[in-house]
């Protein structure tokens, strides 16, 4: 729960006194209250003089901060088809798409500026939206619901009556763009007296435990008049009736004239001044408007006496002294709504009543078998809120992810807790080597085998984990190893659940999603979202925003990109030409807002970094926005782990194609650097199908005479493949939970079709324990890490890879200083074969996969670790290596030392 400060904005006036000041903030209601739904509502109060009118009109007609600047696009170093002209490509109509959604953009922020003051506070609607907790001993509730025509909170702490806590059409509570706003006052307790101020403010979190000094508001008061102005300044403010009633006496009393003609004509302020001077001597505290009719705005003062005044600051620690601490609130209040109170916010709507869960609540009971769908209202007292001790790690040079599901990293049949996988699972992460976890199933979802992917609350954590505070708990642990925390968000499609989600939310069909067909995802009944709408942009922007400033996300793993940028939701048949990247197909204004949101997130955190996950490898993913990309960090090489997969399941061993591995594994070279590489994610265990190692270990009958041999093929393709893919990825990879081990088994999710087992919904971590393949495969996986973590192999250079034959299945390929050889052979094994080296020197075998320790049988033996080069030109390289080659393994070789010819 944050804590809400409503800035007030005083138009602040030389002659007004801080008694004055502090008085209308706490004593007199504000003259003015203009409530904008999108911004920071302001309070406009009015002293004893108004700020000059002309230069209010000339600030209201400042630019925008978007307004064009006297420098170019091409002056900024902006080209909205610039990486087509790098990779040198000409296509002059994907060209002139790329340079219409730039202008559409432009046109985009323009319209986003005219209602936010810059792109932070478009993204920052969680500071508005939903609950939160006044200093003025309130809570105030926003919500967004065009399609409603009354607004109410229901809830547990006014027996779900609909008319208890309300904001109605054509009142304060409702503007025109569709925003809801109600008050929920704090309760005087028995006995207790109103606050003698007005506004009246308490520190709930912030120092919570200062305040109530004991010193009275008279004796604030003096003091900040004390520290304002020098003796005779506040002689008028303090008698402001002393001049009219001179001037009345002078006029109309027994010594004034007594007919008009007796009076005379008055003459204007500059003469009477100056009379007055002749008699008196200069003031340096006088004042006198310019002559003009009704001029009460536009006065000359004495320069020296006005820079005094405006080097002045506002009295603001005065008015802040003012605050009590949290035990007078506790004391004088009962919480209008309390922590853990149960509510839901209640409609009605064209086509009736309705009661929906929040579109912006932080904490969501989903429901479920009998138990109705409700917000909890989460504000821990300060002593019971999670204090974060540890900052973000910085961003290393590569990443080494382990994606993991909190709910199946328990070892028993059962959904598993967030403490649970900060005790027991994050220990493991850091020992297996990994810097990087990425978390998937986090958001709250109803139905709880979507895996996570049917969000319905965007802005909670999934209660069936745990509360925030045990979220904050696991990402502050993370960091305090040395791991960064990524979120899979699913901004693609919505769940389409009414009561929870977002669908229906205010009546009509249309609120955060389109109407008809386009809706609707073709396939998966998930709604999809109306990424044209600004209120939508605004909602997710400030989701994204929501989850770093709250949890301290470090990044995020944009889920299903396809179904985004395709109004067909990516289900079609791609040949590659780039006209079926800019056709009608496209949906625009989806691109938009991955553009707007990795603009936004990298130009508030650098650090942070953002993946797409898009099947179609959609030019300009991972290019800069200013160069027409789309801005993304990284992108998922989807192919890799489908080409796997389709080997290990359907491919003989011997007719495995070296030609067609490498081909898949660079198979985009130009974005190499910006690509993320798996063996075998979820989406290989879950869904009906099975993890390699189920593939692999799987099928083998322990009572066949064959037991050994096929241990020993699985063994060794899990080990093999894993290392060609981790070693000639680029500065991304990421293991799915339980695979670097071989977990036996897939993941399957309680459903009526298993009758809701969860027997397949956890991980076996006991195999650790036990002597056998499963310890092996983790040794391998770890000394694999360690590769990366101490020679850096996945920041260097893409691979060369200089040996491909498909006769003798053997690849290998250079890296650094190192030399890796893969021999695919099922049968055959090479004692001499030569392999190409460009440094003639003397190479180390520093890890094979055939190693006793990692569950092979040892063939290469030590003293055949050293090799030295031969004097002979092979694979168009001028000196080679004759190396043992046992079938089904790999060795990776590092330069020792270089020898002179």
């Amino acid at each position: 729960m944050s804590t809400l400060s409503v800035p007030i904005k005083i138009f602040f006036h030389p002659t007004t006194t801080t008694s004055s000041f502090l008085h209308s903030q706490f004593q007199t209601k504000p003259q003015t209250l203009t409530f904008i739904p999108t911004r920071t509502p302001t309070i406009r109060a009015s002293a004893s003089a108004s700020e000059n009118p002309q230069k209010q009109h000339q600030k209201e007609q400042k630019s925008p901060p978007n307004a064009a600047n006297t420098a170019s696009d091409a002056d900024k170093g902006i080209d909205p088809a610039g990486f087509l002209t790098k990779r040198g490509i000409s296509h002059k109509a994907f060209g002139q798409f790329l340079r219409e959604r730039y202008k559409a953009l432009k046109d985009l922020k323009d319209e986003i500026f005219n209602r936010h003051a810059n792109l932070k506070e478009m993204a920052s609607g969680f500071e508005l939206l939903g609950m939160h907790r006044h200093p003025e001993h309130r809570v105030d509730y926003m919500e967004w619901a065009p399609g409603a025509r009354y607004c109410a909170i229901v809830a547990d702490f006014n027996g779900w009556s609909p008319t208890e806590n309300c904001a109605r059409e054509g009142y304060f509570g409702h503007d025109d763009y569709g925003y809801w706003f109600i008050i929920l006052q704090d309760n005087l307790r028995e006995g207790e007296e109103p606050d003698e101020l007005y506004f009246q403010q308490y520190n709930y979190v912030d120092d919570y435990d200062k305040g109530d000094s004991g010193i009275t508001i008279d004796e604030i008061f003096k003091k900040a008049n004390d520290e304002y102005w020098q003796p005779g300044e506040d002689r008028y403010l303090n008698n402001r009736l002393e001049g009219p009633v001179k001037l009345y006496e002078e006029i109309f009393g027994p010594n004034g004239p007594q007919t008009m003609e007796e009076l005379g004509d008055i003459p204007d302020a500059e003469t009477r001044y100056k009379e007055w001077v002749e008699k008196h001597g200069p003031s340096r505290y006088a004042v006198i408007d310019e002559g003009k009719e009704y001029d009460i705005f536009n006065v000359i003062v004495d320069p020296e006496w006005n820079e005094r005044i405006r080097a002045l600051k506002p009295p603001i620690p005065y008015w802040f002294e003012t605050r009590k601490g949290r035990k007078a609130w506790l004391k004088k209040y009962i919480p209008g709504i309390p922590h853990g109170s149960k509510y839901r916010v209640y409609f009605n709507t064209a086509n009736g009543p309705l009661e929906r869960v929040p579109a912006w609540a932080t904490y969501v009971q989903p429901g479920g078998d009998g138990v109705p769908a409700c917000a909890i209202h989460w504000e821990p007292s300060p002593e019971q809120a999670y204090k974060w001790k540890n900052k973000s790690p910085e961003v290393p040079k590569s990443l080494r992810m382990y994606e993991a599901h909190v709910g199946i990293s328990g070892s028993e049949p059962k959904i598993s807790s967030f403490n649970d996988f900060t005790d027991k699972v994050l220990p493991h992460i850091k020992e297996a080597g990994y810097n990087a976890i990425q978390l998937i199933g986090v958001v709250e979802h109803k139905d709880y085998f979507t895996v996570g992917y049917r969000v319905t609350n965007f802005y909670a954590v999934s209660s069936r984990y745990g509360t925030p505070e045990d979220f904050k708990r696991l990402v502050d642990e993370a960091h305090g190893l040395g791991l960064l925390v990524f979120l899979e968000i699913v901004h693609s499609y919505a769940a389409a659940d009414e009561m929870v989600g977002l669908s229906m939310f205010d009546g009509s069909n249309d609120c955060y999603f389109h109407s008809g067909k386009r809706g609707q995802h073709k396939f998966w009944g998930t709604r999809m979202f109306k990424y044209g709408d600004p209120d939508v942009l605004h909602f997710l922007l400030s989701n994204l925003n929501w989850w770093i400033t709250e949890y301290q996300i470090d990044g995020f793993h944009f889920h299903s990109v396809s179904s985004m940028l395709y109004t067909h939701n990516g289900f079609a048949s791609f040949t590659g030409d780039l006209e079926e990247y800019c056709n009608q197909y496209i949906d625009r204004d989806a691109q938009l807002y991955l553009i707007l949101a990795n603009e936004i997130l990298h130009a508030l955190y650098p650090n942070i970094i953002t993946i797409a996950e898009d099947a179609t490898f959609y030019p300009g993913l991972c290019e800069p926005t200013s160069q027409g990309g789309l801005g993304f960090d990284y992108y998922v090489n989807l192919s890799v782990p489908e080409m796997w997969s389709t080997f290990l399941e359907s491919v003989p061993d011997l007719e495995w194609s070296m030609t067609k591995i490498v081909n898949t594994l660079i198979s985009s070279r130009e974005h190499a650097d910006r690509m993320l590489m798996y063996t075998e994610n979820h989406n290989q265990s879950i869904s009906g199908r099975q993890s390699f190692a189920e593939i692999l270990f799987g099928r083998i009958d322990k009572h066949s005479h064959h037991y050994k041999e096929s241990l020993q093929r699985g063994s060794s393709l899990h080990k093999m493949i894993r290392l060609i893919t981790f070693t000639t990825g680029c500065r991304a990879y990421l293991n799915f939970m339980g695979n670097e081990f071989g977990h036996p088994k897939r993941v399957e999710f309680p459903t009526s079709s298993n009758n809701n087992s969860y027997s397949l919904a956890n991980r076996q971590w006991d195999l650790l324990e036990k002597d056998g393949i499963h310890r092996d495969l983790f040794s391998f996986d770890k000394d694999m890490m360690k590769l990366d973590e101490n020679l850096r192999v996945l920041s260097r250079r893409i691979p060369n890879f200089h040996h491909v034959n498909d006769s003798s299945m053997v690849i290998s390929y250079i890296r650094g200083p190192l030399l890796f050889v893969f021999n695919f052979h099922p049968t055959n094994s090479y004692d001499s074969y030569s392999i190409g080296v460009d440094e003639a020197g003397e190479y180390q075998v520093i890890l094979n996969t055939d190693e006793i320790k990692y569950g092979g049988q040892g063939i290469l033996k030590e003293d055949q670790y050293l090799q030295r080069t031969v004097s002979r030109r092979v694979d168009g390289l001028r000196n080679c290596l004759l190396v043992s080659l046992p079938s089904r393994t790999a060795q990776v070789y590092k330069l020792r030392r270089i020898l002179r010819i």
